[in-house]
This record gives C-alpha cells, structure tokens and sequence, in this order.
C-alpha cells in the first residue's frame, strides 16, 4: 500500500461500552407462558450475552475498535464469557473478576413468533461501581463514543457520563431495561436510543403510531438528548433532531425479514449506530444501517451468535435501497 492509499484509508472508530455481561439460557417456547402457567420448552441453549457485551461484539462487527467496561464472576461462566469476548475481537482489559458473587445470567423464552421475554440476574454486573469507572477514566476519555445501558447501576452510569462529557466525547445511552424515572443527567447524551416499551416507561406516551412516536421523542429532546432514534420493530425507526431550534423528524424503513428471534436486534442496531456515527456518517444514513442491522439479527437465534458483520449490512443495505 503506498502512502497516499495509507492516507485515504480509514480509522477504525474508537468504542468504549460500560454495560453488562451476561449467560443468556435461552428457552425455545411454542409461546410465551401466562401469568401463573407451566410449560414445557422445546429446548434450551447456552449463549453469551448481557446487553453491554452484546454491543460491543456488534459494534465490532460493524469494525469498530471497542473496549468493554464491565464485571463478571469469579466463576466459570466469568472465565467463559472473557474468552469469547475475546475471541470476538473486544478489548477485555477493564473487565474486573468479583470475587463476592457469579457472573450475571438471564433466562430468555423464545416463541414461535420470534417474541421474547427476558429474566435478568444482574450479579456481577450489579458490583460495578463509579470507582471501576474512574479507573477506566483514560480509556474513556480516549475514544469516539461511549455506549452505555441501564444494565448496571445508575449510579455507575451516571459517572461514566460525566467522564466522557468533561472530554467532549459523544455519548449514545440505551435506556434499557426501561426504568420509569431515570436522574436528568443521564438525558444529557448526544444520542438516547430507545425501543417503543422504554419510550412509553419514560414518558408515560403509549407509542403506538407515529405521531405519538414523535410526541415521545420531544419529551426526551426536552430533558435534555440531543437528539432521539427510536426503534418501531419492523416499522424501522423514528429519528428526532434539532435544527435551528425546532424538532426535525425522520422516519427510517427498516428491512423486510421473517424474525425467529429478536433476543439481541435492539444491540445489533445500536452497534451499528455507535460505529457509523463515529465515522461522521450523518445521523439518518447510520439509522439506515442500523435498522438493516437489527432485522439480520432478528433471522436467527441468539444474542451474540445473532449479530451480523458489516459486509452483510452493507450489501442488503443497497440491495433494500440502491444507496445508503
């Protein structure tokens, strides 16, 4: 490669996720059970996950560069989960071992539909603390993006944002799991990224059209983000920004898929996101890709098993609208 081709090629986009690290048991179900209802699961799988992670690995396929900031057990499924977090190309370094609990686990049921609904055990991902964090300080102040979730303690987050904030590096939350209030400082983002059930946790909108969809993402524009890209499921996303001091919306297709499992879609999307937003891609282009993100990972089963890699995204991205 010559130096003018050295030039002209591009950076890896530089990501640090503070967020959770998970053993996901999956169940496949024929449905979901009701309220008080026994039934029995078709079979059951073992499979990393944990939103945090499962956003790293995304964005890494997407060719980001991301270090993860993270807890696990002193346990096997904590040794488990390092090795194929770095076995998928994810820095692992400010990943600490409690020594006072397991890994975190969740129990996901799969249904026919590709519906699914998820118990979290937070364990080891509830130790991380702001101290974990103001370690990591340098790393985070050295990156593009920072990626959070609400999988680990707010307080944790909270610092994080401060940290990132004070070194004028962009910051995407997922407030997910949805909370109902979350402290103002954690609105102060460059990117909130929301499903419609954390949108309506949020904002007490039922987010059920896309007007409504757009009423909700004023509410969160108001407290403080930047602005605001809602995922709508197959009906792709609503991105809401600012320009000139009034909100702009833009509804994002998404890619006609028939799901199987939407377990890690939402991660999928938000790796894509982080990634092409930190390459200075506009906004409205990275949710294109995003959503063609999130509905390959709805195809198969799986969190991190699920998560598509780039040159995929790229190709059904053109053949679904000839440009991206």
């Amino acid at each position: 490669m010559n130096d003018g081709a050295r030039k002209l090629k591009k950076r890896r986009p530089k990501i640090a996720v503070v967020g959770s690290i998970n053993m996901d048991l999956v169940l496949s179900c024929l449905r979901l059970p009701k309220p008080g209802e026994t039934l029995a699961a078709e079979g059951c799988r073992e499979v990393s996950g944990g939103k945090g992670a499962n956003q790293a690995v995304a964005a890494v396929r997407m060719g980001s560069e991301v270090s993860l900031i993270g807890r696990v057990g002193n346990d096997v499924l904590g040794s488990q989960l390092l090795q194929q977090l770095q076995e998928s190309g994810v820095g692992v370094d400010r990943v600490a071992k409690s020594l006072d609990c397991s890994s975190g686990l969740a129990i996901v049921m799969v249904e026919k539909s590709g519906q699914n609904s998820i118990v979290i055990v937070p364990g080891a991902n509830g130790k991380l603390s702001p101290h974990d964090i103001r370690e990591a300080a340098s790393l985070i102040q050295s990156v593009d993006m920072l990626v959070m979730q609400l999988e680990v303690p707010l307080a944790t987050v909270e610092e994080a944002l401060l940290i990132a904030k004070n070194a004028n590096v962009k910051i995407l939350l997922n407030p997910a799991p949805a909370h109902e209030v979350l402290p103002e400082s954690l609105y102060q983002v460059d990117i909130l990224c929301s499903n419609q059930t954390e949108a309506e946790m949020l904002t007490g909108i039922v987010v059920d059209s896309w007007d409504s969809a757009q009423d909700a993402a004023s509410v969160l524009m108001a407290r403080g983000a930047k602005s605001v890209v809602m995922t709508l499921g197959k009906d792709g996303a609503c991105l809401a920004e600012t320009r000139h001091g009034e909100n702009y919306f833009t509804h994002i297709a998404s890619l006609s898929v028939d799901a199987v499992d939407t377990t890690a879609a939402g991660d999928a999307f938000i790796g894509a996101l982080a990634t092409y937003v930190s390459e200075f891609q506009e906004l409205s282009v990275a949710c294109r890709y995003a959503c063609v993100a999130g509905a390959l990972a709805a195809t198969k089963f799986g969190a991190q098993t699920s998560l598509p890699w780039r040159a995929e995204v790229e190709t059904k991205t053109y053949e679904n609208s000839g440009s991206p």
